[in-house]
């Protein structure tokens, strides 16, 4: 898929946008044909050295980037010449997705064992455990703690979990 492709998904433009942030996101945003230095990205794009190189370093953690180290004959200097890997974003992708699924599941679980107790007033949610240990009021403002049903929640996250799971193709018997 080609650049222009990729960058012209709202998704990507996300998870692009989530790793680097907003002060990288013209870099990330505007990968150059072949090699190109950070001080070349940082006069092309009008931005500080050191945040097209915060930028640079987040995409290549993510196999987003690579470089390629020259040193200059005559001063010594090293030279980084960097290349944008976008290919790979696909497949970062669904390795978040993965994590996530992992993580819905297991609050899912958490979830469904407990028993919770909710405090109106200050909105602050307690275990059984946390709430007896109170004498089921609550330590901010002494209101009683109610029982909190949560099946509108546990009931979203299995929604939400059977979605990535289609999405992923995922065994559904988990």
């Amino acid at each position: 898929m080609a650049f222009e492709d990729l960058l012209g998904d709202p998704v990507i433009q996300k998870y692009l946008h989530e790793l680097v942030g907003p002060t990288g996101m013209p870099v990330a945003a505007a990968p150059p044909d072949g090699e190109v230095t950070d001080e070349e990205l940082a006069e092309e794009l009008g931005l500080e050295l050191n945040d097209v190189r915060r930028a640079l370093f987040i995409l290549y953690e993510n196999d987003l980037a690579t470089y390629r180290r020259v040193r200059d004959e005559d001063s010594g200097w090293l030279t980084y010449l960097w290349t944008f890997e976008y290919d790979n974003i696909p497949e970062n992708l669904e390795e978040e997705m993965h994590r996530l699924l992992d993580a819905l599941e297991e609050r899912q679980e958490y979830e469904r064992a407990h028993e919770f107790y909710l405090c109106e007033v200050c909105s602050i949610r307690f275990e059984f455990g946390e709430a007896m240990d109170f004498g089921f009021e609550c330590p901010e403002c002494g209101s009683p703690l109610e029982s909190m049903e949560n099946n509108r929640l546990v009931d979203a996250m299995n929604r939400r979990i059977d979605e990535l799971r289609e999405e992923l193709n995922a065994d559904v018997t988990g």
